[in-house]
């Protein structure tokens, strides 16, 4: 493992989507995500972390099936059984330390547990559940924890028709032809937010850092990751997704100096005009007040 990071750090992350689904929700048909009371827009931090997971991927492609030692993902959305079943990633720990899961031995399963930080980025990073009955490796409680962004104001969940002059199948062919004496094609549905600001915020923990080896590169390459990794996601169903503000704040200790919650209220997020919509990041002033900030607390503003 690397040398942990020594120092607790606090952030907050703005950004916002343009004519996208920022992140679907599929207890409502895939609309956008939104609190029912306030109609203002969620977006997971389970969505937030995958995307800071296939940025790591690109980042550390030593390969086109590898990726650098010590940046694997434990989590993936593409490859075969060696990539996407767990208990496979957990054979490899153990086969590694050359023990037998079947022993059950609790020094190996610690063992297997440092492996598996030691060689996936998101464990060491967000933690993980990897206590199965087979190939147990433990928990992880990750040193970065988000929170589900929120979005600045309410949002409208807009549904758009939308057309394939294509079929599937000859059999739908022929009926369309028998029917319009055309192949007419077929029509679905596209859920977007014409216009939404999301905040975010983040903690990273030296403590749990410790137990993970998360150490100052691993906290560098996150950063990267929030900066960037909009450009690696882009999809038709998203929309225009760009990172807007990263403030980050690091305390002088481990345990920190400040609570969490006083250094965020320092950042107003205010709308200009509040007679219209908004549709654009220049309608809103978004600003940080310094003075607020105790003088052992840092302020980095990344973005």
């Amino acid at each position: 493992m690397t040398k942990p990071i020594a120092q607790r750090y606090d952030f907050i992350y703005l950004f916002d989507v343009q004519d996208g689904n920022p992140n679907g929700d599929p207890d409502a048909g895939n609309l956008p995500r939104v609190d029912p009371e306030t109609y203002r827009g969620l977006v997971t931090d389970g969505c937030l972390k995958r995307k800071i997971r296939d940025y790591v991927l690109v980042a550390k492609a030593a390969g086109p099936e590898s990726a650098e030692a010590g940046y694997e993902i434990y989590f993936q959305t593409k490859g075969g059984p060696e990539k996407r079943v767990l208990n496979t990633l957990h054979e490899q720990a153990y086969t590694a330390i050359g023990a037998k899961s079947a022993d059950k031995k609790y020094a190996d399963q610690v063992k297997a547990r440092q492996w598996m930080c030691a060689h996936f980025w998101d464990v060491r990073t967000f933690g993980a559940v990897m206590s199965m009955k087979e190939n147990n490796c433990g928990q992880v409680r990750g040193p970065v924890q988000l929170t589900f962004a929120r979005s600045a104001d309410r949002i409208f969940q807009q549904e758009i028709t939308i057309t394939r002059k294509s079929v599937t199948n000859e059999a739908d062919a022929q009926d369309q032809i028998k029917k319009d004496g055309n192949i007419t094609g077929t029509m679905g549905r596209k859920s977007i937010v014409p216009y939404g600001l999301y905040l975010t915020h983040g903690f990273v923990s030296a403590h749990e850092a410790a137990g993970t080896g998360f150490g100052e590169e691993d906290l560098s390459l996150l950063w990267s990751a929030l900066k960037g990794m909009f450009d690696h996601d882009r999809s038709a169903s998203r929309g225009l997704m760009a990172p807007r503000k990263l403030v980050v704040f690091k305390h002088q200790s481990a345990l920190g100096n400040a609570p969490a919650h006083k250094l965020f209220e320092a950042l107003k997020v205010v709308r200009n005009d509040t007679t219209s919509a908004p549709r654009a990041y220049s309608d809103y002033t978004v600003t940080l007040d310094r003075s607020a900030i105790p003088q052992n607390v840092e302020v980095v503003e990344m973005l």
